[in-house]
């Protein structure tokens, strides 16, 4: 059974057998690439019975399994799905795979007739959470902490599949009655709001009068717009910025610490001192980058100069002390926003390449409350003094 979007694009294709047990499926990435599921694959730990996801081009031919292997989840029963499977190693899908797959999920749950599923799983973390969001809508609907709720296994999730588009020029489109995610040339824009949840967009999709625009988002307004839309998510055109301007120049160390302090604040405690280490190994600077807000290297990581002008006419506008130094805090959260997956993924990498023993150590702080000295706050206070004398002067 293949499915197509609008367009005429294929978009995933099933295979069942004869006693309505599922063969094999794939599902279409972003990128254009394809996943495919090949059910009952194996009954090695952690689950015994598990599904195998592959990255392939083509379908799989029968007798054989063509591509990488990635990894495995719990096995599913695909004609009668009851939940949300767990997966083993989610760093191992490619950028889309996972919504992908619980879109799938989400898709044929609905045409059973699944009115909720639960996740019951090990691992159930903000990057799941938001995963979720984009196929799924939980309840209890009135949540007053919908994260903090999940991760103690209170929500359920009622199946809401996205439209799924590949459009003109590798354009690719999620759309639930109106347009929510979007990529393009690599790069994935959100919009800001998923129920009740405010998610982090730096690259955004708002609504405008002449369709939807894509941009480039920072201090509560847009700074740079990418491409327009119809409502229905067809390419209107791609638009082009002018060129990145303006010469490298350093972050004062201040400002790194502060934003190093609030990323570690707000991470597990086992991963906050690794998340200050690196960061300090890390040259950070404002200076040119094109179509993004942060360019990241190996050694260092530029932070766009349309931030720091954006940042520049905000301070020049807020009136006073008080005004000024809650414009530069909140440059600060940005900030930890916008580097925040970088230092964690490198002080994770840090924190896997520890002996055995050592990591033991380090995880047995989880659940850990964060440091009650003050440390991260006087550090983010700091950057805050340092943004005004930086930016603000």
């Amino acid at each position: 059974m293949k499915i197509f979007d609008r367009l005429g694009n294929p978009v995933s294709e099933l295979a069942w057998a004869g006693d309505g047990s599922l063969e094999s499926a794939r599902v279409r990435l972003p990128d254009g690439s394809w996943l495919s599921v090949e059910p009952r694959a194996t009954t090695a730990p952690p689950w015994g019975l598990s599904d195998r996801l592959w990255r392939a081009e083509r379908f799989p031919e029968p007798g054989g399994w063509a591509g990488e292997r990635l990894t495995v989840f719990e096995a599913l029963d695909w004609a009668r799905i009851d939940r949300i499977p767990s997966l083993a190693e989610p760093a191992r899908l490619p950028p889309g795979g996972g919504t992908a797959v619980l879109n799938l999920i989400a898709e044929l749950a609905r045409e059973q007739g699944a009115a909720r599923l639960a996740y019951r799983g090990p691992y159930p973390t903000e990057q799941l959470f938001l995963a979720l969001l984009e196929s799924f809508r939980y309840e209890p609907a009135d949540a007053q902490d919908p994260l903090a709720a999940f991760m103690a296994g209170e929500l359920v999730w009622t199946p809401a599949p996205h439209e799924r588009l590949f459009g003109a020029e590798g354009l690719y489109v999620q759309r639930r009655g109106r347009v929510e995610k979007v990529v393009f040339r690599g790069a994935a824009y959100y919009r800001p709001d998923w129920q009740s949840v405010a998610r982090h967009a730096p690259k955004r999709v708002r609504d405008v009068s002449e369709g939807v625009l894509c941009s480039l988002w920072a201090l509560g307004r847009p700074l740079e717009d990418h491409l327009l839309l119809s409502p229905a998510g067809d390419l209107l055109r791609v638009l082009e910025p002018a060129a990145a301007e303006g010469l490298a120049r350093p972050i004062a160390p201040d400002i790194r610490a502060g934003v190093a302090a609030a990323v570690a604040a707000g991470s597990g405690a086992p991963l906050a001192p690794a998340i200050e280490d690196v960061a300090r190994a890390i040259a950070l600077e404002w200076g040119a980058v094109t179509r993004d807000l942060i360019l990241v290297e190996r050694d260092r990581i530029r932070v766009s100069e349309s931030f720091r002008r954006a940042l520049a006419e905000t301070l020049a506008a807020a009136g006073g002390r008080g005004p000024r130094a809650t414009a530069a805090l909140t440059a600060v959260v940005e900030l930890a926003g916008l580097l925040g997956d970088e230092l964690r993924a490198r002080a994770q990498a840090r924190l896997a390449a520890l002996p055995p023993e050592a990591q033991a150590r380090a995880l047995d702080a989880l659940g850990t409350p964060p440091p009650a000295d003050g440390r991260h706050a006087r550090a983010i206070a700091d950057a805050i003094e340092a943004l005004l004398s930086d930016v603000g002067a």
